[in-house]
């Protein structure tokens, strides 16, 4: 069984907005982006399945960076995905509204969190009221913005004071089976091991790259014990591997189970995360 074919846990999904097909005179660069962002709304009950949650230490980071507490604050969480971060939030007590552009997310989002209201919308054109908001949180999804857009309406939308989060959960990498699986993935991608995103500077560059946003930075470190087969449906829910197709991706799989339970033969791994945090309270 390939990831591809098992369920998952949930997240946030990409925030840029829904487009159509990209036509072949669309640059190669932006129509692989945006198949990438497609590409969750097929697996959205895989990506809910199998996906890692947050620790409570990272919304309790939020607040203290933030200034506040969530409780009965108005909060916004734009990609919402399948609703991980904002049925945290909701069970903090915050009044929070959820917002995903993908379809196939949206309805597993209204299936697991029938109470939470969510609406259709993007990190680059927000459907909120100027001034509304007192947390604006991206849980995975800033990424799937433009900051040049996604930056001015955040910044539209948060009140005086309000807080702009932005976190992604990340592989701890100095665990070595961690460092291993993630060599042997970006070999099968052919990614280049020298762009990952490294230090607190480097994220908030590439989150603001016009440098408009003044970040706080956290790393929230946790870790989850999982089934094998939780960890290759979590792996395989990552938009690089989707846009693949199952048929293109079991052989690395299969590979990449084998090296698993040799490591781990009864079955079972211990995932380490380290949630790195961006938050920039408004003016």
């Amino acid at each position: 069984m390939t990831p591809s074919s098992s369920p998952s846990s949930s997240s946030s999904s990409p925030t840029s907005s829904p487009a159509s097909s990209p036509t072949p005179s669309t640059p190669p660069t932006a129509a692989r982006h945006t198949a990438r962002a497609h590409s969750f709304n097929a697996a959205a009950a895989q990506y809910a399945a199998n996906r890692p949650s947050y620790p409570p230490a990272l919304l309790d980071a939020v607040e203290d960076l933030a200034g506040r507490s969530l409780k009965g604050a108005r909060a916004a969480d734009v990609g919402a995905g399948t609703g991980i971060s904002t049925g945290l939030m909701h069970s903090r007590g915050a009044d929070v509204l959820a917002v995903e552009p993908g379809p196939g997310m949206a309805a597993e989002f209204r299936r697991v969190h029938p109470g939470i209201p969510i609406v259709r919308g993007s990190g680059d054109a927000l459907p909120l009221a100027t001034a509304s908001m007192d947390f604006l949180t991206y849980a995975q999804s800033w990424h799937w913005t433009e900051p040049s857009r996604s930056v001015p309406e955040a910044l539209r939308v948060l009140r005086p004071g309000g807080a702009l989060a932005l976190w992604w959960n990340t592989e701890a990498l100095d665990v070595p089976w961690i460092e291993a699986a993630a060599r042997r993935a970006e070999a099968f991608l052919r990614q280049d091991p020298a762009v990952r995103i490294d230090g607190s500077a480097a994220r908030s560059l590439a989150a603001d790259p016009g440098g408009g946003l003044d970040f706080d930075h956290r790393q929230v470190r946790w870790s989850r014990r999982v089934p094998i087969d939780t960890r290759l449906a979590n792996v395989g829910s990552h938009s690089q591997f989707l846009v693949l197709g199952e048929e293109a991706i079991g052989a690395f799989f299969a590979e990449e189970r084998n090296h698993l339970l040799q490591a781990f033969p009864d079955g079972f791994v211990e995932e380490t995360y380290v949630v790195e945090l961006l938050v920039a309270i408004r003016s």
